[in-house]
Formats: structure tokens, sequence, C-alpha cells
């Protein structure tokens, strides 16, 4: 009963919110919240209604990578920023368009070889249009820029790509990684050497898309010189995402992920109530920090499911493993660092990836280290960057190790 009474009142306050930002979400946001709609085009992000993020006609035929329109950007002094549309390929092997920003160091690399490049993946985290790297790059409003000025002052060249997608689909693995893998063969047109060697690395969300890419990469784009993968905080399972973000702090994550995943899998919207797809409307533009502080309202999926033990329903269950970190040896060395006390990303996810990815035969260093959610990211990333700089310097990496600090 508590439960059924706090969801009225959060979808009351939903609804007032709807209103409020009626002029650049629904046509209808009334209608559509007393009636919401069954098209699932209705839950998609707003265009952000500039007509460069439009691919031509014909780009499906192209081949994944293929770049489909360019411009110059302004994102970091001392360096040439340019923005890539490129074809890529979604979680139904269908052809997109996605967006990266490629950042190239003005100063020549004074290092061997060819300058080293890294695939910076954002823990983007957010379902709007607005909160996607090329639009907030630009804009000066990334919020992990300090990140990406850390590499390129290294020297190395960073990708910044757009990797939940066109409809930002949040939490979606295999768009992520096959975004992250394309949008650096686009780079090759904006700077990037075809046969740099390639780092790729992020946190939390940003991690679901380098584990994804790290994963997929000996398929889908085994071209490419990868030389490492770093990634910390990795939601890997979402059947430990249940029992750690649904109904608790976290909700409005596990929310926002699993609105996320029904962009690229329509077929879960059949599961929800009206309550859940009003829901998905209020929050279909909304960036991170929203959608944090929306778990205070403590959703529980099943409230809004319409059938019975959703988390059982064959649907739920095929998605839930289809985006299951673990199940594809990865060829280039990784390392993931992960927060002891991470209550929110709990521990076991990582361990499971690294045994899954060690009994194929990878190379997987696990560090764990003391500190929650966001104490592990700021202890474990400089350790994760210097591990990077030693394998885009030719330094090897094999074999298998857990290191508890």
């Amino acid at each position: 009963m508590k439960s059924t009474v706090r969801t009225t009142i959060v979808l009351s306050g939903a609804a007032a919110l709807m209103v409020a930002l009626a002029p650049w979400a629904q046509a209808d946001p009334i209608g559509d919240l007393v009636a919401p709609p069954t098209d699932p085009a209705a839950y998609l992000p707003t265009p952000l209604g500039d007509p460069w993020f439009a691919p031509p006609a014909g780009f499906e035929a192209q081949a994944p990578g293929t770049v489909l329109n360019t411009r110059g950007v302004a994102v970091q002094p001392g360096t040439t920023s340019t923005q890539l549309l490129f074809r890529s390929t979604d979680s139904k092997n269908n052809p997109i368009a996605a967006a990266t920003t490629v950042i190239v160091p003005d100063a020549p690399w004074t290092g061997g070889g060819q300058r080293p490049v890294v695939a910076y993946n954002e823990a983007t985290d957010s379902l709007g249009s607005a909160c996607a790297p090329s639009s907030t790059l630009p804009r000066g409003t990334n919020k992990e820029i300090d990140r990406i000025q850390d590499l390129l002052g290294r020297g190395y060249a960073v990708v910044a790509t757009d990797y939940q997608g066109p409809r930002q689909a949040y939490s979606a693995g295999l768009v992520s990684g096959h975004t992250v893998l394309d949008g650096l063969r686009a780079s090759h047109s904006a700077g990037v050497a075809p046969d740099a060697p390639v780092a790729i690395t992020g946190y939390s969300g940003g991690a679901i898309a380098s584990g994804w890419a790290a994963q997929l990469a000996p398929t889908y784009a085994p071209e490419l010189n990868i030389v490492g993968v770093a990634f910390g905080g990795p939601p890997t399972d979402y059947k430990i995402l249940q029992r750690s973000l649904n109904g608790g702090i976290g909700s409005g994550l596990f929310t926002a992920a699993t609105i996320g995943l029904s962009r690229e899998y329509p077929e879960m919207r059949s599961l929800a109530n009206d309550n859940g797809k009003r829901l998905a409307l209020v929050q279909k533009d909304q960036c991170v920090d929203v959608l944090s502080y929306s778990g205070l309202l403590l959703f529980d999926q099943q409230n809004l499911s319409n059938v019975p033990n959703v988390f059982d329903h064959p649907i739920t269950r095929a998605v839930v493993e289809e985006n299951r970190m673990g199940q594809i040896k990865p060829e280039a060395p990784i390392y993931i660092y992960q927060g002891l006390q991470d209550f929110l990303i709990p521990k076991e996810g990582a361990e499971a990836v690294q045994d899954q990815w060690c009994a194929m035969g990878a190379s997987v260093h696990l560090e764990e280290i003391p500190g929650d959610h966001t104490g592990a990211e700021n202890g474990g990333r400089p350790g994760a960057f210097d591990w990077i700089s030693q394998r885009l310097a030719g330094a090897p990496a094999e074999g298998c190790e857990r290191v508890v600090r």
C-alpha cells in the first residue's frame, strides 16, 4: 500500500513536470499523460534540431565507421577538435548514424611511432540528446573534461564518442561497443593514424562502453590496434543491479537504464504499465543529475510494470542476458578497478567478468580499492591512466591478477 501511494505521489509530480517541459517535450503533454502513446518512437529523445546530425540518404549501405559529416569545433585550447558523424550499428545489427568528437593536441608527438589515441567514454548516464559529449564538449559543460585534459596533457589524441547512439540508449551494451569502435575508425579522417596504438577507458556508464568495445573488437573491428582497455565501477550484469539499485537510492539510474534499454529493445515497452510509460515520457530528455535525484523516490520497476514478476519475464531475461558483459573473450589486455564499498555497483560484477574472461584465456588485472562508487573513481583513475600509458608505450601486460588494497 505504501508503495502504491508513493508511486501515485511521484507521478502526480511527474504530471506537473511534464506540463512545465511541454514546449520542448511532447506535442500534447497532457493528452500523452492521460493516454500514453503506444508508438515506441514517442519515448525517444527529442531531436536537437541540428541538421548536422541527419545522415545522408543511403548511408545504411556504407561500411561501419564511414564518415558521413564533418565539422570543426572548439573544445580545448592548444588542440584541433573535429566532430564526425559516422555510420555504425545498433544492438540489433541495424545501421545507425552516431557522432564522435576527435581532439588532437597541436604540439607534435615526441614519442616513438604514431601519436597514440585514447577512446574516452564519459559516464553519460543520461537519456537526452543534449547530454551527449558532442553537445557538452563544445558548450564547455562536459562534466569529465578534466579527465580528457589529463590524457591530452600526455600528448594523446582523444576520441569522445556519443556511444549511446542516436536513441541515447543508456546502458545498452552492444550499441555502446559498436559506436566506440566505429568512432575510432572514423577518427582516421581527423588526424589519427590508422595504425596508431589505441587505448579505451571509462568509468561506471563509460565502463559499459569500454568493456563491450573490448569484447566486440576481435570480430567487429579487428583492424584496430587496441593495446589496452582500462575501466572502473562496471555495471556488468543487470541481475546484480536489480538487487543493488531497484527500489533503493540508486533507483533513478536503474529506471533510466531500463528506459535506455527499451530504446534498443522496444519489445520491453509492452511490459510497462501506463505509469511506467508516463515516467519514460517525463524522463526522456533528462541528464544524469536529475536522474540521480529521482532515486530519492525509490522507484520499484515492478510497480511500473503490467506483468507479475517482470524480472522473470522472457523478454526481460533475454535482454538482460544479451547485455551481460563477460561472455566474449577480449584480445587486448584489460585493467578493471572497483570500489570495495561500492553499494551501487557491487564488486561481484567486476569479479565475475574477470573470472569469465580469464577462463577464456584473456589477460585481466582487477584492482579492488577502498571506496564507494565516487571514491573509487577518484582513487582508481590515476592507476588506470598510468597503466594505459604503459600499454601505449609498448609495455606488455599478461596474465590474470586480483589485488585487494
